[in-house]
């Protein structure tokens, strides 16, 4: 009994260390990178930033357009499932936020500048994980290294953005970056699923 006091103890304060640790982290990691302003970084980060949605919705609709002049169905299933796993992605961060409710890093620390807009609650970072999801995507349907390199740089970019604005924690982006990739890959592997059950259905050619 006493050895399960014990050790219910040292879990506990172990919890509170690694906590206490992980915040501290977070915000001095984030203090680091939130410094040494620069116009040329202002207005570089925000463009990334700014970037997310529209390349969000024209990854998809590349790839559909290319289906359509090709006259290629299984790109425009692509393109589907793409939109599909941008779509869940938005709607597993919106879900994310509202449960966990984090307060933006500008309103808990006053040393943090805000450079951009940041309505809502902090994680994970909503900007993060788009830009992930679209570069998974793209990974997963041209997997060679000349799409997968600048897909996942100007994902990163993204993510650095968010940061050097003042508006998410190291962990918001790391979170957005798992839960972007996550989305699409969980797309394009029901994606997979579907074309191999629906291809089973078909009757054998006699």
């Amino acid at each position: 009994m006493r050895l399960k006091k014990s050790f219910t103890i040292t879990c506990i304060f172990s919890l509170i260390y690694v906590s206490a640790f992980t915040q501290n982290f977070d915000i001095n990691l984030l203090k680091t990178i939130n410094e040494n302003e620069s116009n040329f970084k202002n207005n570089f980060f925000n463009a990334a930033s700014q970037s997310v949605i529209i390349t969000g919705i024209a990854a998809p609709l590349g790839v559909l357009t290319a289906g359509i002049i090709k006259h290629d169905k299984k790109l425009q299933k692509d393109a589907a499932w793409m939109a599909g796993g941008y779509i869940l992605n938005a709607v597993v961060t919106q879900g994310m936020k509202r449960i966990v409710q984090r307060y933006r890093p500008f309103v808990t620390y006053s040393f943090i500048i805000k450079r951009a807009d940041g309505g809502g609650y902090s994680f994970p970072s909503g900007h993060t994980s788009a830009a992930f999801c679209t570069a998974t995507s793209l990974s997963l349907l041209f997997p060679k290294w000349y799409v997968i390199a600048p897909s996942y740089l100007y994902a990163s970019v993204v993510a650095y953005a968010r940061m050097y604005q003042g508006v998410h924690y190291p962990t918001d982006v790391l979170a957005g970056a798992v839960v972007g990739a996550g989305c699409a890959w969980l797309s394009f592997k029901a994606s997979a699923w579907m074309e191999k059950k629906h291809s089973a259905k078909k009757p054998a050619a006699l």
